[in-house]
């Protein structure tokens, strides 16, 4: 069983009001699922009923974990958000790393993780 509560907040990066995309896929289920999740999006506005924010630094409460859903140069971006935020782990759903992400999250001392967080938790 999953410990939802093992990073407290989460953001997830990409979700979008488009059913068919997996930033809305993955946003939704964990919502099913009970994390406590945040979705992040610089269009804002509402999916699901929920909140989006357009960056982290509007999230209420800094998050323990950023899951990324977005191009791997916008994964490079949230990194630099990361480490000025002092946010310290970041998931890169597949699609979203690159060589460049991880290195940097290296560098300012980010864990990352490179697979599937839906699949690694058993909710896919």
């Amino acid at each position: 069983m999953t410990n939802i509560d093992e990073y407290g907040p989460i953001a997830v990066i990409g979700v979008s009001d488009d059913a068919s995309k997996y930033g809305h896929k993955i946003f939704r289920d964990m919502l099913k699922a009970g994390y406590p999740v945040t979705g992040v999006n610089p269009k804002g506005g509402f999916v699901l009923g929920h909140n989006i924010c357009k960056n982290l630094s509007e999230m209420e409460k800094k998050p323990g974990l950023v899951v990324t859903v977005v191009p791997p140069a916008a994964t490079e971006k949230i990194i630099e958000e990361c480490n000025r935020l002092g946010i310290k782990t970041v998931w890169m759903q597949p699609g979203s790393e690159s060589e460049a992400a991880v290195e940097k999250a290296a560098a300012y001392g980010i864990k990352t993780i490179t697979a599937c967080f839906m699949v690694r938790k058993g909710l896919w």
